[in-house]
């Protein structure tokens, strides 16, 4: 674990480097209960892809050393509602200040984490790109042009995400790269968790791992004047969604 400070408050991280020299960094963001050993886990598996990973404790400013378990879900959304939002964004942004030597940084967050990332990617300097893990509320800042390449992943029985609010997303915002999985509810990557899909999991990983590859160890987006921060492939105009496809947009491979 290593100590970080935002805004005069310190609070912890669990950090994993990689074996050799890092190809970039990964700011692993927590679900709303905290550092688990499943977000740990997580952290672990891109430093051994060889990226520099830090997942910041951001319950840490209400109490240090939270860990709840699946039962306590309704008292980690308590806690992200004390903390609102400035203060994790500015957390965030001092986790990346730590690793900006490794190279590059991307955003990788989960259920919360995923929007924190995602909101993180209009606010946070010095990102390369975010990716988002069933995240909601994302409809709060639909209107708003991507500044990073942004890739998220919706679980298609996602009890917090209805279908709607996925389509609006999707509409509202082309210039995202969505996926949704067939099956899969929250949690779908988990792997010591019930709610663990396999086949589901890995596919989100390949293209994680391919965005990283792309946006991280690649070269990084052009700026484009009054269009974001990159241009990606429009995408088509599709009839019903077949039982078996879960690309929601533009394809990573």
């Amino acid at each position: 674990m290593i100590e970080v400070t935002a805004n005069n408050v310190k609070f912890s991280a669990y950090r994993a480097d990689p074996e050799g020299p890092p190809k970039g960094a990964v700011v692993v963001l927590q679900d709303v209960f905290g550092v688990t050993a499943d977000i740990r886990k997580i952290a672990d598996d891109f430093a051994a892809a060889g990226y520099v990973a830090v997942a910041p404790a951001l319950f840490d400013k209400v109490k240090s050393n939270i860990e709840l378990d699946t039962s306590a879900a309704e008292e980690g959304r308590g806690i992200t509602t004390e903390l609102g939002r400035e203060w994790p964004l500015e957390a965030i942004q001092a986790t990346v200040d730590t690793v900006k030597d490794a190279g590059k940084v991307a955003l990788v967050g989960y259920a919360w984490g995923g929007y924190l990332a995602y909101m993180a990617a209009n606010k946070v300097q010095g990102l390369a790109c975010a990716i988002g893990y069933h995240a909601d509320g994302l409809l709060e800042g639909v209107r708003e042009k991507r500044r990073v390449p942004t890739l998220i992943h919706f679980a298609e029985q996602d009890p917090a995400i209805p279908e709607e609010e996925i389509i609006q997303f999707r509409a509202w915002r082309p210039d995202v790269s969505a996926f949704l999985y067939p099956g899969a509810t929250r949690g779908f990557v988990y792997s010591a968790a019930p709610t663990y899909n396999a086949e589901a999991a890995e596919k989100a990983k390949e293209r994680t791992l391919y965005w990283l590859s792309q946006y991280v160890v690649g070269q990084g987006p052009v700026q484009m004047k009054n269009a974001g921060a990159y241009a990606q492939a429009k995408t088509e105009k599709k009839g019903k969604k077949k039982p078996e496809a879960d690309d929601m947009g533009p394809p990573v491979d």
